[in-house]
C-alpha cells in the first residue's frame, strides 16, 4: 500500500518536469529574442542603411575638385552605389532642373539659386562656406595687392558674369569698396575665371579661396581682408523627383557628417557652422 503512492508522486514529478521543458524553452527564446532586440537597438546596428543607387547630382563648378574626392570616400563607405556628378555654374544647374534634367541632388554655391528651385528640392542644408581671393598669374608679375588695383584700366581683368554667384560676390565686394572694373570678359562660372588666368588671358580675376588652392602651381592668390570679403554658402538638397529619394538624402546628410565636412575643410572650405 505504501508503495503505490510513491509510484504515483514520481509520476507527478515527470509529469511536472515534461510540462516546465516547453516553458524552459520558451523563456530561453524569449531571452535570446530580448538579446537579440536589446543589440539590434544599439546606435551601430540601428542606423539607418543608405540604399545602394546610381545618383546623379548637380554641382557648383567650385566644387569640382573636392566633390572629387568626395564621391570616392561616399562609394568606398557605400558599396554598390555610384555617383556622378555634373558641374557647372548655378545658374545653369537651375536651369538645369527647371528643363526637366534626371538628377538627385543638387548643390549650389549661393542660397538664391537654391531658393528658385524651392518647390522641386527637399528642404536644404548648408555644408560649406568659401570666400573669394584674388587670382593673379604664377609669381603675380603685375605686383596685384588689393582690390583697389583692379581697377586701373592696363590690366586685363576676368570676372564670372553677374548672374553666377562668384558674380555676385565679386559685384559686391567691388560695390562695397566703390571700385569700378571694366573686365575684359564675364564668364560662366568661377572655373572658367580661373582658367582664364592660368593661361595668361588675364593678369587677375576674382575667384574663390579654394579654386585658387587648386592650381597653387599656376596662380597666386591675393588674398582679401574679411571687412571687403564676401562669404558664399553652399547649400545641398535632395530633389523631390528623384527616384532615389533615400539614397539621395542620404549624401547630403553624410556631406554634412563628420566624414564629409573633414574632407571639406581640408580642401579650405569653411566649415558651416559659426566659428567660436
Amino acid at each position: 500500500m505504501s508503495q503505490l503512492p510513491a509510484r504515483r508522486r514520481a509520476a507527478a514529478a515527470l509529469t511536472g518536469a515534461a510540462l516546465l521543458l516547453p516553458l524552459t524553452a520558451c523563456g530561453s527564446d524569449a531571452d535570446s529574442g530580448a538579446k537579440d532586440e536589446g543589440r539590434s537597438a544599439s546606435p551601430s546596428a540601428s542606423a539607418p542603411q543608405a540604399p545602394a543607387a546610381d545618383l546623379t547630382v548637380l554641382a557648383a563648378a567650385s566644387l569640382t575638385d573636392v566633390f572629387k574626392t568626395a564621391g570616392a570616400a561616399y562609394e568606398k563607405s557605400h558599396p554598390g552605389t555610384k555617383l556622378n556628378f555634373s558641374f557647372a555654374g548655378s545658374q545653369e544647374l537651375i536651369a538645369q532642373i527647371r528643363n526637366g534634367a534626371p538628377a538627385d541632388a543638387l548643390v549650389t554655391a549661393d542660397t538664391k539659386s537654391m531658393d528658385k528651385v524651392r518647390a522641386e528640392a527637399e528642404t536644404p542644408v548648408v555644408i560649406a562656406k568659401n570666400r573669394l581671393v584674388i587670382a593673379t598669374g604664377e609669381g603675380n608679375p603685375e605686383k596685384v595687392d588689393e582690390l583697389k588695383d583692379l581697377a586701373d584700366p592696363r590690366l586685363k581683368v576676368v570676372l564670372a558674369a553677374p548672374e553666377v554667384p562668384a558674380g555676385k560676390y565679386s559685384k559686391q565686394v567691388l560695390d562695397k569698396q566703390k571700385i569700378t572694373v571694366k573686365p575684359v570678359s564675364q564668364e560662366a562660372s568661377v572655373r572658367a575665371v580661373l582658367s582664364k588666368v592660368q593661361l595668361g588671358e588675364a593678369d587677375a580675376g576674382l575667384v574663390y579661396k579654394t579654386d585658387a588652392d587648386s592650381a597653387p602651381d599656376k596662380v597666386d592668390a591675393v588674398e582679401i581682408p574679411d571687412d571687403q570679403n564676401a562669404i558664399a554658402e553652399y547649400p545641398a538638397a535632395a530633389l523631390k523627383d528623384s527616384k532615389n529619394a533615400a539614397a539621395a538624402q542620404a549624401f547630403v546628410a553624410w556631406l554634412s557628417g563628420p566624414e564629409g565636412q573633414k574632407i571639406l575643410l581640408e580642401a579650405g572650405f569653411q566649415s558651416p557652422k559659426p566659428q567660436g
